[in-house]
Parts: C-alpha cells; sequence; structure tokens
C-alpha cells in the first residue's frame, strides 16, 4: 500500500458491513462454544459487551462530526474510548473472580472485533478517493 493511500481523505463507508461481520462472528461462535460444551455465560457476556459496544457506537454515530461542531466531535472521541475502557473494566473485572469466564468473554468481543475493524478497514481504503 502507498504512503499515499493514508495522507487521502475518504467519505466515512457504510457501518453495515463491519456490522454484520461482527455480528456473525458472534453468532457463529455460539455453536462452537456449544460443541465444544464451554460455558454459555461466557458466550453470553461477550456477545452483550459486543452488542452494548455497537449500541454505544450507534448513538454516538449520529452526532454531527467536523469543525462546525467541536463540541460534538468531542464526545464522540470520549465516547469512543469510553467504549474500549467499559468493556475492558467489566472484562477484567469478570476474569479476576472467573478466569475461565472472563478469558471466554474476551474471546468472543475480541474476535468480533478485530473482523469489524478489518472489515471497516478494507472498506475504507477499498473505496475510492474522491
Amino acid at each position: 500500500m502507498r504512503a499515499s493511500a493514508f495522507a487521502t481523505p475518504r467519505p466515512l463507508p457504510p457501518r453495515r458491513a463491519p456490522l454484520l461481520a461482527g455480528a456473525a462472528v458472534v453468532l457463529l461462535a455460539l455453536p462452537i462454544f456449544l460443541a465444544a460444551g464451554w460455558r454459555l455465560d461466557g458466550w453470553l457476556l461477550g456477545a452483550a459487551l459486543w452488542l452494548g459496544a455497537q449500541g454505544l457506537g450507534g448513538l454516538l454515530a449520529h452526532l454531527r462530526l467536523g469543525a462546525g461542531s467541536l463540541a460534538a466531535s468531542g464526545v464522540v472521541g470520549i465516547g469512543m474510548m469510553f467504549r474500549a475502557v467499559a468493556v475492558m473494566v467489566v472484562v477484567i473485572a469478570v476474569a479476576a473472580s472467573d478466569a475461565r469466564l472472563g478469558l471466554a468473554a474476551a474471546l468472543v468481543y475480541a474476535l468480533a472485533y478485530t473482523l469489524e475493524l478489518g472489515v471497516s478497514l478494507a472498506t475504507y481504503f477499498g473505496s475510492p478517493a474522491p
């Protein structure tokens, strides 16, 4: 990838494909948990964390970004950081009391988030620059 690809601004791509990719990971993890005999509460916690983060992200997506609305841009920036910190705090707190439960939840969330991020980057850099 050329350095100019990072310097060329592009419009934000639709969020549908990354959201569906993350949801597919969460849903496909359920039969894996069932087949492996792992505790379902780990899957449920990971799925709930991912859904909660998506809900907050959906709320933040409705705020207008740009130089004309600096307050909204600040709220979005803080909100995005809060999403990550909130998930991390919950997973660490759960893992402190039950390591297997925390690991299972972290695994489901991390895999869903990773695929969602990968699809987001692919759609962003795959779109033509204006």
